[in-house]
């Protein structure tokens, strides 16, 4: 089976010297888990990843299609006690500054910003609770490159989507004057954001009427573009993994370890 994440990186220890030009997009996906060998083994059967050792210590690997870096895996959620889940990371100019934004919009920062090997980093939550990244420093490859072989997109299922695609906007500087920043638009029943004309993420909670929905746990689902996505599902109950929800484009899947994620069918894009 097949396919897909990528991330960003860095060079000094402080403030790291950006050398892209897309900012407030997507840039990486990173799964918390428990157990590292296993994850290496459910992905790789599920969706091809082959593996090599990160920077960061034994407790952490990058997932490679081909050449190319596409997620990361830290097993490190016993240790720091975090949940075990896939989360997204947003390129940002300045950490500090975006971390400030989130705290100043009723966000909260569970960890950073802090400075590692290729650049700085936060880990942050909405003023819903939904968790998600934020990443200072260059890229680990070409943008348009990562796009290939990265998730499909990824979504934020939330209460009110009007209300977190504000609050993103002013954290990760969408719709804004600077150079490199994304567009937001409304299509289609969601929020949805595009840079470089591609559609990078996407934010629902119902129809347009309906009043926010005090029964969603916001989060972020990352999407990974598949050949396949029956094929995947069947690879992943086949190594502990269960069906969450399926429909002819894409399934919604559980690791071994209770991380949610979906494959999405190419053509579905």
């Amino acid at each position: 089976m097949n396919h897909n994440t990528s991330p960003s990186t860095s060079t000094s220890t402080e403030h790291p010297v950006s050398t892209h030009s897309v900012f407030g997009a997507p840039c990486w996906v990173s799964l918390t888990s428990r157990d590292l060998k296993a994850a290496e083994e459910f992905y790789t059967a599920v969706l091809g990843w082959q593996w090599r050792t990160a920077k960061l210590g034994d407790q952490f690997r990058i997932a490679m299609v081909g050449e190319a870096p596409v997620a990361g895996i830290a097993a490190v959620a016993a240790m720091w006690q975090m949940a075990v889940a896939w989360t997204p990371y947003f390129a940002v100019r300045s950490a500090d500054e975006a971390v400030s934004r989130v705290r100043e919009r009723g966000g909260t920062a569970a960890v950073g910003p802090i400075s590692l090997a290729p650049g700085r980093a936060a880990l942050l939550a909405d003023r819903d609770g939904a968790t998600f990244g934020i990443w200072e420093g260059a890229l680990f490859s070409d943008w348009e490159t990562w796009r290939e072989v990265s998730p499909a997109f990824i979504r934020l299922h939330t209460r009110d989507a009007f209300d977190a695609a504000i609050f993103y906007g002013e954290v990760l500087e969408w719709a804004s004057d600077c150079p490199g920043c994304c567009e937001v638009h409304y299509e289609g029943g969601e929020v949805v954001l595009r840079s470089r004309g591609d559609v990078v993420a996407r934010i629902v909670s119902g129809a347009l009427e309906a009043a926010p929905d005090p029964t969603i746990r916001p989060h972020w689902q990352v999407h990974f573009a598949v050949d396949d996505p029956a094929a995947c599902a069947r690879d992943a109950e086949r190594h502990g993994g269960s069906i969450l929800h399926r429909s002819p484009d894409m399934v919604v899947l559980r690791d071994p370890d209770g991380a949610q994620f979906t494959v999405t069918s190419h053509h579905a894009r």
